[in-house]
């Protein structure tokens, strides 16, 4: 697999408001952990679509994994031109700096949001163009995630695509890992 979409949900569908939550750590690291093994398997791209949450913290960890494997590559394709202009300048200074290190940047459409069909086909787009999908997701909670899982689903019984789950169980176990391993646990 060369090109992988991360997604997953938005940070308030996880109850997180702050980024010094302390579960944000735990995301990322899931993430790394799955990250290191498709790059040994010779994953060159990812790609998000920039939304806050979980692709946020994805891109995160893709820009600190790049010192350590400088052939892997971040893309993030927005649905719509300006999707940070109504968030607070706190996230907007936070996205900026992500986009600003990304390998590529580009709107799928080039325009600002004028119809919630720009986001049915940014899913279907970034599925298209990759070759899975690591989605965190639990599937008996509904939310975001689900516009990704569709197209998704509907690629991987047609082609050669993998859909990679983060769950909400995989999450309680490096959970459970991280403080068996923290000394003072």
């Amino acid at each position: 697999m060369k090109v992988l979409a991360i997604s997953g949900y938005k940070a308030h569908e996880l109850g997180i408001f702050d980024q010094k939550h302390q579960g944000i750590a735990y995301i990322k690291k899931a993430i790394e952990q799955k990250l290191r093994t498709f790059i040994d398997e010779g994953l060159e791209w990812v790609i998000i679509s920039g939304q806050l949450g979980v692709e946020l913290w994805a891109a995160e960890v893709v820009l600190s994994l790049k010192e350590e494997f400088p052939q892997l590559k971040l893309s993030v394709l927005t649905p719509f031109l300006k999707q940070e202009e109504r968030w607070k300048e706190e996230t907007q200074q936070h996205y900026n700096s992500i986009i600003n290190q990304a390998d590529f940047v580009d709107s799928i459409t080039k325009r600002p949001y004028d119809s919630p069909a720009q986001l049915r086909l940014k899913n279907e787009f970034i599925i298209e163009k990759s070759h899975g999908l690591l989605l965190l997701v639990d599937e008996e909670k509904p939310g975001s995630p689900m516009y990704y899982l569709e197209p998704a689903k509907i690629k991987a019984e047609q082609q050669n695509f993998i859909i990679h789950y983060i769950t909400p169980t995989d999450l309680d176990l490096l959970i459970q890992d991280e403080q068996m391993n923290h000394t003072d646990y």
